[in-house]
């Protein structure tokens, strides 16, 4: 890849986020300051806090849904607008701060290697992370890990992880197959049924700044139950095949065709609905 290629490619972050009013700010900062060339955009998902105005306020592009999904619709119709602009990469982070985006770099350049299509942020592959994790949450999130490489017949540690990056056949296959709710775990598998090549980064991850998460109590349960449901039934689901570019042009980053058989990285991984939304 040239360097001319690399400067031309787009690059968009991507932030979900529902009352997250508090958080926009900061994330949305910390953002710009590591990757000042990239557009930002937040999907609200139809917030009944000042989520729109601060993030406005902050300079991000505001996509506003008219009715609440959930963080699987948020992320989708973000998708479908960062294929619809014509995005070369996305990198997804949460609205609530637990993203750090000191990683983004060492995501970014997994990607651009050419090597891989999707790269994923482990809160369990790093040794000083500042996260505290709930030991029920920790042993669904350990649970759903098991599920998703068996599934896939390749290693994965942290399958619930919102922080990733993603070129544009990852882009392509999500922004028409991520389930609605609760996206993350089944979304690794739809990857794999693609044919797409899937990494898992360190990444650090801190526990929210602010607010109250949306998964506690016996909605740990009901999560854990679904999820793993979702994964099963998306694991027998027919997801076409990506055909990669044999060459660079104007439209593809990654010359490759098929999958990657081995990678350079000390790392986890694969070894080789349409909303209507109002854009501000």
């Amino acid at each position: 890849m040239t360097a001319a290629m690399v400067q031309s490619e787009r690059v968009m972050a991507l932030i979900p986020a529902y009352n997250e009013e508090e958080n926009i700010p900061t994330v949305v900062q910390g953002i710009r300051q590591v990757l000042p060339q990239a557009d930002i955009v937040v999907i609200d998902d139809c917030s009944t806090d000042r989520t729109v105005e601060v993030a406005r306020a902050s300079r991000a592009v505001v996509v506003r849904l008219p009715s609440n999904l959930g963080i699987g619709g948020a992320v989708q119709t973000g998708l479908k607008f960062a294929r619809a602009q014509g995005y070369d990469t996305i990198i997804r982070l949460d609205g609530d701060g637990q993203h750090d985006p000191q990683d983004i770099p060492a995501l970014l350049a997994a990607i651009k290697s050419g090597k891989v299509d999707a790269v994923f942020g482990s809160r369990f592959m790093g040794k000083d992370s500042t996260m505290t994790i709930p030991i029920s949450r920790r042993l669904g999130i350990k649970t759903f890990a098991f599920l998703v490489s068996i599934l896939t017949r390749q290693k994965a540690t942290d399958t619930t992880s919102g922080y990733m990056c993603l070129n544009r056949y990852a882009i392509d296959v999500l922004a028409d197959y991520l389930p609605q709710d609760y996206p993350e775990v089944e979304g690794r598998v739809i990857l794999h049924k693609a044919g797409l090549t899937t990494l898992e980064l360190p990444a650090h991850m801190r526990s929210r700044m602010a607010g109250i998460s949306s998964i506690n109590g016996w909605r740990s349960i009901y999560y854990a139950v679904k999820v793993s449901i979702a994964a099963l039934i998306g694991a027998m689901k027919e997801i076409p095949v990506v055909q990669k570019e044999l060459d660079y042009d104007s439209h593809t980053a990654h010359p490759t065709a098929g999958r990657y058989r081995s990678q350079s990285y000390s790392a986890a991984g694969d070894h080789p609905a349409d909303t209507e939304a109002q854009t501000t």
